[in-house]
């Protein structure tokens, strides 16, 4: 399999799975704006929707999406713990987490980041950014965990989502609950694994 990633980008979610899983991978670093791959592949040819993350199956197949290749690459260690058997409460209580943290929070904080984007449709945003944010620290509470008491896919997304808080300009310092987590969940080996294959501080 190869993981094309943009370091920092939600790419970093499945490369953190795929270390937790202990799945092997060969990561490939890509330059979505230019198009340009490390290892020289043309990445429209692996995904035509010019962004990451794509992950090239041995088969020749590509998965797009990061919630999909998230599961996925769950379904390839069933007993691995990071997302609960099929048809539980848990497992989609799971799904559950990773839907919103696609939708409402990393599409959410989009115009902050959109060239271009007027600042007072940025202020606007981040206020209404906040509310889901409150919504978050008051689940973590008291959690170890998104659901229930190990690591899933969805620790993985929401991790990598509530790190691009500060460059949003929302201070994380304003939910303690988020905070912590995201401090606890950085220490796992497997997260700082994949920080450090992306070139990102550890």
């Amino acid at each position: 399999m190869k993981l094309y990633f943009s370091p920092g980008a939600c790419s970093l979610a499945p490369h953190i799975v795929l270390h937790e899983a202990g799945l092997a991978c060969q990561a490939v670093k890509t330059n979505t704006r230019e198009r340009s791959t490390s290892d020289g592949s043309d990445f429209l040819a692996v995904n035509p929707k010019g962004y990451v993350p794509a992950l090239l199956l041995d088969g020749g197949e590509a998965l797009t999406e990061c919630p999909v290749i998230l599961q996925y690459l769950a379904d390839r260690r069933p007993g691995s713990g990071l997302l609960p058997p099929a048809g539980t409460m848990a497992y989609y209580r799971v799904l559950e987490w990773v839907a919103f943290t696609a939708t409402e929070l990393h599409k959410g904080l989009g115009p902050i980041f959109r060239p271009g984007t007027p600042e007072d449709l940025k202020a606007s945003t981040r206020e209404r950014m906040a509310g889901r944010l409150d919504f978050v620290a008051g689940q973590l509470a008291g959690r170890e965990f998104a659901v229930g008491t190990a690591f899933t896919i969805a620790d993985a997304y929401l991790y990598v989502v509530l790190g691009w808080l500060k460059p949003a300009g929302l201070d994380r310092e304003r939910w303690p609950a988020l905070r912590d987590y995201h401090a606890r969940i950085g220490q796992r080996p497997a997260v700082k694994a994949a920080r450090q294959a992306e070139g990102l501080p550890v």
